[in-house]
C-alpha cells in the first residue's frame, strides 16, 4: 500500500464503498493518477481489493463508519447501487469527507437534496460520475453548440435501445427494482445519453413521458419515451429501453437551424454545418454498453476523476456540479410522474 500520509496539496487519498463490477474502473483509474491514492475500499462482504483481482495491498473495511475513521482519508468514491447512495454519502461527508458519487446520483430529487445538503453543511466537495462527457466526441459536439455553429436548437434526440438478459436483473437483488435501482432502462441504462441530452440542449420547461415492462419479470421499466420541451424553443426526444434483441450503440442527435450533428456510443458520425460544410468520420463506434454492461473502458471515468482531484486540490467546482446531476435524476423522475398521471409535468 502506498502511504496513507496527508498531502492535500499534492495528493488525495480515497476509499470505495461497494466492490461491484463498476468499482473496477475507479481502481484502476485510481492507480493510474498522479493526485488520487486508494487507500481502502469497503463492501457489505469485507472483500477486500485483492479478492477482486486488482491487488496494491488496499485495506479492506465491511463497514463504513470503522472505514471513515482510518486516518488521512480525505474523499470517498460510492459505488454501491443507485438506491444506496444516501446513507454512505451523509456518513462521509459528517466524517468531513470529499463524496464522489457513480451515476445517478440518487434515486428521487428528494434523497438527493438531501445529499446536497449534507455535503453544503460539511463543507465538502460532491460531484457525480457522468465519464461519457469526457468523450472526444461530445465535447466537439458540445463546443460547437455553444459557440453557435449549429444555430438555434431545434430538435434533440437520445436513443438507448439497449439489450438485458432476465438473468442480468436476476444476478442482484435491486437490479431493476425502485428502491434499488430507482426504476430500471431509464435511470440506470439511458441516463448517461440523458444527460448529454439536457447538457447539451440546455434547461428543461417541460416534459411527458411513457414507461413500461415488456419482456422482462422486474418491478421497474425496460422501455420508455419522452418528449421534453426545452426554455429555448427546441424540443427534444428520449427512447430508452433494455428490451430492444442484440442491443444497438447508443445515440444523440443534435439539430439546429444550421446542421446537424450525430453522436454514436463516443464517436462523431455525422457532422454537417452551413459554415463548415460536411466532414467524414469513419463510421464506427466506440466501446458501448448496449448487450455487455461491462463493455466499456474505464478512460472516461479516468479523464473524470482527474480532473475532479484537480478540482478538489485547487477548492474549484468539480466538473458536473450538484446542480446538472440533479437535473437528470428530476427528468427521469418526471417522465415516471408523467407516465403514471398521463398529463404532462412542468418545471
Amino acid at each position: 500500500m502506498r502511504n496513507i500520509a496527508r498531502s492535500p496539496d499534492r495528493q488525495i487519498n480515497i476509499s470505495i464503498i461497494g466492490a461491484g463490477s463498476i468499482a473496477g474502473h475507479h481502481i484502476k483509474s485510481a492507480n493510474e493518477i498522479d493526485t488520487l491514492n486508494l487507500v481502502a475500499v469497503c463492501s457489505g462482504t469485507g472483500r477486500t481489493i485483492e479478492d477482486n483481482a486488482y491487488g496494491n495491498g488496499v485495506k479492506g473495511f465491511s463497514d463504513v463508519d470503522e472505514m471513515l475513521k482510518l486516518p488521512g482519508l480525505d474523499a470517498v468514491i460510492i459505488c454501491t447501487p443507485s438506491g444506496f447512495h444516501l446513507d454512505p454519502a451523509i456518513k462521509a461527508a459528517r466524517a468531513g469527507k470529499h463524496v464522489i458519487v457513480e451515476k445517478p446520483i440518487e434515486v428521487t430529487v428528494e434523497r438527493t437534496e438531501q445529499m446536497v445538503d449534507a455535503c453544503n453543511e460539511a463543507g465538502v466537495t460532491l460531484s457525480c460520475i457522468f465519464q461519457n462527457r469526457f468523450s472526444d466526441g461530445f465535447m466537439e459536439m458540445k463546443k460547437a453548440m455553444d459557440s453557435g455553429l449549429l444555430g438555434k436548437p431545434i430538435l434533440g434526440n437520445a436513443y438507448i435501445k439497449w439489450f438485458r438478459s432476465q438473468e442480468y436483473y436476476e444476478s442482484a437483488a435491486w437490479r431493476g427494482t425502485k428502491e434499488g435501482d430507482g426504476g430500471a432502462a431509464l435511470i440506470n441504462q439511458s441516463i448517461h445519453t440523458i444527460d448529454l441530452l439536457l447538457n447539451i440542449m440546455g434547461p428543461v420547461k417541460s416534459v411527458y413521458g411513457k414507461v413500461a415492462t415488456r419482456t422482462h419479470d422486474i418491478e421497474g421499466e425496460d422501455i420508455g419515451t419522452a418528449i421534453i420541451e426545452f426554455e429555448n424553443g427546441a424540443i427534444g426526444t428520449i427512447e430508452g429501453s433494455t428490451s430492444i434483441h442484440e442491443g444497438f450503440p447508443e445515440k444523440l442527435e443534435v439539430h439546429g437551424e444550421d446542421g446537424s450533428i450525430i453522436l454514436e456510443a463516443g464517436k462523431i458520425i455525422h457532422w454537417n454545418t452551413k459554415s463548415t460544410g460536411k466532414k467524414t468520420f469513419e463510421q464506427k463506434a466506440g466501446p458501448s454498453g448496449s448487450a455487455d454492461p461491462m463493455a466499456i473502458d474505464y478512460q472516461l471515468h479516468k479523464r473524470q476523476l482527474s480532473a475532479i482531484s484537480d478540482a478538489i486540490l485547487s477548492g474549484k467546482t468539480p466538473p458536473v456540479n450538484t446542480e446538472e446531476a440533479l437535473l437528470s435524476v428530476k427528468v427521469i423522475n418526471a417522465i415516471y410522474e408523467a407516465s403514471e398521471t398521463g398529463r404532462k409535468v412542468e418545471f
